[in-house]
């Protein structure tokens, strides 16, 4: 089967779904399928091209199997909207253009519409290629709760691109069932609805020591480390982690470490320097081959969502910190698929939202609870290998653009 997936973001960029759709179009070659990715040059987390991907408009390359189109982007402060936006439409117009040229039975394309309704309505719709539609967030709910979409003309607009694309395609993948309610009433027929939870590279992302070179070149080997790995944004709700860490001051062998970059990153830092918390390290985006160390760096991972954005939210790292093989704090609300599956698989403490004070306790419940958590460590790592393999992910994905293209 010839296979097209549309998403911006791809290795080596640095997107949060970067490395998952790498591994699914790598896993899906591998089982014989020709697999063609169309993705932006890399640009993520700061909307800077690199300076090797400065050049031509669609670059081409075969990668493990896959057929890599790269297009070209503007450079631009990815912290405002606007400039985004701009940046969006550009991968749009090249995205379509590399599509009109290629051969494929089924096309699968990741939301937001923002990034991909062009290519959706050209490569699927006009075409008429049965097209999997990919949802990993719940738009414009999502924008409009974190404030992205102040204005309601740009909420409409971005809900009718939405509904467009839903509505094209043969099936709508969801990686939570919470996303189902919202769906349906956005007019998706349940029976287009399928299911498939995010996925980890089990042998990449694997339980290392907790003395590790990236640990050892930022002064954590003798700390009781307190991690978050990944997007600084506004929906995490990250300044709750700063207040509990300033609670636990006097605490001085425990710190809080934030690895990544995103929106709002500068303003977490400025509030850390205002509270002047010495307990508090914010160590840049690391490269995805530094990933398992830094992960190792651990001895608590940390999930944290804003209140009511859980709901609708999975973030892919707690699948990353499951495989890493360390005990979990989820600050997401109660009943939300972090909460559900953090207790399922009996991999940490789960937490209400913007309550530092019960993160504080959580803390120090696991601090003094060394077997606690090594039971959670492996509870959480046996999980990830039986549920959330790229290979079973990649097997369930095959067979739903099958049955995509046996409907045309």
């Amino acid at each position: 089967m010839d296979i097209l997936v549309v998403v911006i973001f791809y290795a080596p960029d640095g997107g949060p779904s970067a490395p998952l759709f790498t591994m699914l179009c790598e896993e899906m070659a591998r089982l014989g399928h020709n697999v063609t990715v169309i993705a932006a040059v890399p640009h993520y987390p700061t909307g800077q091209v690199r300076p090797e991907f400065r050049h031509g408009w669609l670059q081409q390359s075969n990668e493990n199997g896959v057929h890599v189109v790269r297009v070209r982007i503007p450079s631009m402060d990815r912290s405002r909207l606007g400039r985004r936006l701009l940046q969006f439409l550009a991968y749009q117009i090249g995205a379509t253009w590399a599509g009109l040229r290629k051969r494929y039975d089924v096309i699968l394309v990741a939301n937001p519409a923002l990034i991909t309704a062009t290519p959706m309505a050209v490569l699927a719709a006009l075409r008429r290629k049965p097209a999997v539609f990919s949802v990993h967030d719940v738009y414009p709910e999502v924008g409009v709760e974190l404030g992205v979409f102040r204005h309601r003309i740009v909420a409409w607009a971005v809900a009718a691109l939405e509904r467009f694309c839903l509505q094209q395609a043969r099936y709508v993948r969801i990686l939570s069932i919470s996303f189902k309610p919202a769906l349906l009433a956005m007019g998706v027929p349940e029976q287009k609805l399928v299911l498939i939870y995010d996925w980890i590279d089990t042998d990449f992302i694997r339980p290392l020591p907790r003395r590790n070179t990236f640990s050892a070149e930022n002064g954590l080997d003798d700390s009781f480390v307190v991690l978050y790995a990944g997007n600084i944004g506004l929906s995490q709700g990250l300044e709750h982690v700063l207040q509990a860490a300033h609670t636990l001051a006097d605490h001085s062998h425990i710190r809080f470490v934030l690895v990544g970059d995103g929106a709002g990153r500068e303003s977490l830092v400025t509030m850390a320097e205002a509270m002047r918390l010495n307990n508090v390290q914010f160590i840049p985006f690391q490269p995805r081959e530094r990933v398992p160390e830094v992960l190792a760096t651990a001895d608590i991972s940390l999930v944290s969502l804003q209140p009511q954005v859980s709901g609708r939210s999975l973030p892919s790292k707690t699948f990353s910190y499951l495989a890493s093989g360390r005990p979990i704090i989820a600050m997401v609300d109660e009943g939300s698929d972090v909460w559900n599956l953090i207790t399922q698989a009996g991999a940490g403490l789960c937490i209400p939202p913007a309550e530092p004070g019960k993160l504080v306790e959580a803390i120090l419940t696991l601090e003094a609870s060394p077997d606690l958590r090594q039971q959670m460590a492996d509870a959480g790592r046996s999980y990830a290998e039986q549920h959330h393999s790229h290979r079973q992910a990649a097997q369930r994905f095959a067979s739903l653009l099958e049955r995509a293209a046996e409907r045309r």
